[in-house]
């Protein structure tokens, strides 16, 4: 049985977003041909996201200094508690979807946030005298992006999810985008439809 944290990074749901349209259809097919697999949805756009801010930079720099954690501030505690909360879930997942939209050629800065808190020194990579080396080799990644113009995954914001996940030693990579709705608004029923259909197929092998 694998443990699988689906990202919702759209704060609309499939009656409105094309990404988690998509998304859902994945989610459909998967849910039938893994029945037994453990399924984790997290939008960003419902919870508390912790941004690396005054307080969680100087908390780590006392904590590393030997400041008790009970001795750090009420905001400090809190923030570094619940951005541990996300980093431990992350750890103990087989398989991540991330579904979102592209705009302005980036991520949304939600899902910046969440990433941020997966990207942890000595936990999901670390430094060594060659370099830099993921710790995250045995987890499998699928990127469901929204485009509306094309890009052919050459766009930044997929190029940062393959680089910044890559970075953390995740080599089994899909991606899905859909795209072009806007360049081809006459279409854009069409390019949708089969966007679903390729997850739904994806849905039946990731």
């Amino acid at each position: 049985m694998a443990k699988v944290l689906v990202v919702r990074a759209h704060p609309f749901d499939s009656s409105v977003s094309r990404s988690m349209k998509v998304l859902d259809a994945f989610l459909e097919e998967y849910k039938k041909n893994n029945p037994d697999d453990s399924i984790e949805e997290l939008n960003l756009y419902q919870v508390a996201l912790p941004e690396i801010d005054r307080d969680l930079l100087t908390a780590w720099t006392e904590l590393g200094q030997g400041t008790f954690f009970d001795q750090l501030t009420q905001n400090q505690q809190e923030k570094v508690t619940l951005f541990d909360q996300y980093t431990n879930r992350f750890l103990e997942i087989d398989k991540l979807v991330i579904a979102n939209p592209l705009w302005n050629l980036h991520v949304p800065s939600r899902l910046k946030s969440w990433i941020d808190t997966v990207t942890v020194a000595g936990k999901t990579f670390r430094y060594t005298e060659t370099g830099s080396e993921g710790l995250i080799n045995n987890k499998k990644l699928l990127h469901i992006q929204a485009n509306g113009g094309v890009f052919h995954g050459q766009d930044p914001a997929s190029q940062y999810i393959k680089t910044i996940f890559g970075f953390l030693g995740i080599e089994d990579c899909s991606e899905l985008f859909v795209e072009g709705m806007d360049h081809d608004p006459e279409n854009a029923d069409s390019i949708v439809a089969a966007g679903i259909e390729k997850a739904k197929e994806l849905g039946k092998t990731f």
